[in-house]
């Protein structure tokens, strides 16, 4: 294998390997990058995460999943878990209420609001964007994650906001 890997090198990189010491050395190499990049078979694992102190999945798919040290939550809506019902009208009761369930999601998983990496937020009018944007901030008072934006035509239900977030564990 190490001389095939060895071919393909020379051959894609224009290196003249001729001298025995020097392919030697270029394998030993190549041994050493293939063993460090090699991702363990545990690396792969992925687990279900999922609580009844937020709403379940209003389709297919879960309300987390955890992965290589990440979870991954599913965009949440402003229902108030156990029912089918929004915690109110406004856009800022929605939102508020979109936060509560993915602190519950967050803790269930194993983790918190200081580990938020990155959020997307969905409006169905751009122009609740600063009411929204009073709500999410009390969430993230300092070292706020990366976030995007988007105005979309419709959410599911009906919502005025719809967030996901990834997060460290």
């Amino acid at each position: 294998m190490a001389a095939t890997l060895l071919s393909a090198v020379c051959s894609t990189t224009r290196l003249s390997v001729t001298k025995p010491s020097q392919q030697r050395a270029v394998s030993q190499g190549l041994r050493a990058v293939h063993r460090k990049s090699a991702m363990p078979v545990q690396a792969a694992a992925r687990e279900v995460v999922s609580t009844d102190k937020a709403p379940g999945a209003v389709g297919p798919y879960s309300q987390a999943i955890k992965a290589n040290g990440m979870v991954y939550i599913s965009g949440q809506v402003g229902l108030v878990p156990g029912t089918k019902d929004f915690a109110g009208d406004s856009v800022e009761a929605q939102a508020e209420q979109v936060m509560k369930n993915m602190g519950a999601i967050l803790e269930a998983a194993g983790s918190d609001w200081s580990k938020v990496v990155k959020t997307t937020i969905l409006l169905v009018d751009m122009a609740d964007f600063a009411t929204v944007n009073t709500v999410y901030g009390k969430y993230f008072p300092e070292q706020p994650p990366a976030r995007a934006t988007f105005a979309v035509q419709g959410l599911p239900l009906g919502a005025k906001v719809e967030i996901e977030a990834t997060a460290l564990l």
